[in-house]
């Protein structure tokens, strides 16, 4: 969010102010939200209009519903394109972020630094988290807070109900066991299958690694959702901005 707010000189704003400049409502409709017990604030229910808060820390939440603090930070959604490597600069120069980044937002800041969250590799494509917040991005690659991410994949053979149960059950790999959340069968013919795979995990090729492992060799991969993010209509080399719910949700995952 890159909001300018009117803060007083203690950087502090009225909460149904933030909360309208916000995008939640109009200001009457946050007045009413707050007198309904409806807006907490550091996990307390805010009820007397006129509350100020600093919008750069505070933790509020409407309705349940986090919404993330007013900052400088950017956070992006890409739809990497497949032969696109995860690296903002390669010595080997192969197509990098940088490169596709420069292509949709030309008028961007050239000295903006911007962090991949996790990454794909070169041969898949799909949903990859772009932002300056590094605090953000270390967080979301960290095993301990790792969110469901969903693939999708075409691979050799029939999957059949027995690999879906197989996948489910766990498949050990050279480095360790793989939980498999949700397995899909979307089509399956003796020469191809597409399957929709939830994990939580982040490892290297994790995924092609386990279909492989269960007989099924990948052709194409992309990754679809990140937790309450997904590509939506977002076509190959497209951007777009977080939404507040999809900020927010992703705070909460990493414990912002």
């Amino acid at each position: 969010m890159n909001d300018v707010l009117a803060t007083d000189e203690d950087g502090l704003i009225r909460l149904q102010k933030l909360l309208a400049q916000s995008g939640v409502a109009s200001r009457r409709k946050c007045e009413e939200l707050m007198l309904a017990g409806e807006v907490e604030v550091d996990g307390e229910v805010v009820t007397r209009l006129g509350t100020k808060v600093d919008p750069r820390v505070a933790v509020i939440r409407v309705s349940g519903q986090r919404l993330p603090p007013i900052s400088d930070h950017v956070y992006l959604v890409l739809n990497k394109p497949r032969g696109v490597v995860s690296t903002m600069s390669d010595p080997e120069g192969r197509r990098t972020l940088t490169e596709v980044l420069q292509e949709v937002r030309p008028s961007a800041d050239s000295s903006e630094r911007l962090f991949h969250v996790g990454r794909l590799d070169t041969d898949t494509s799909g949903l990859l988290l772009l932002t300056n917040d590094g605090d953000f991005a270390h967080k979301m690659a960290h095993p301990s807070y790792e969110v469901d991410k969903t693939y999708v994949a075409e691979v050799d053979g029939e999957v059949t109900k027995h690999t879906s149960e197989t996948l489910l059950g766990g498949v050990e790999l050279d480095d360790g066991p793989v939980a498999v959340t949700r397995v899909r069968i979307i089509a399956a013919t003796r020469q191809k299958s597409i399957v929709e795979l939830v994990i939580h995990e982040g490892r290297n090729r994790i995924v092609r690694r386990l279909l492989a492992q269960v007989g099924h060799p990948v052709r194409k991969l992309t990754r679809t959702e990140l937790g309450p993010v997904d590509l939506g209509q977002l076509k190959s080399g497209q951007l777009r901005d977080l939404t507040l719910d999809e900020l927010g949700a992703l705070l909460d995952s990493v414990r912002m």
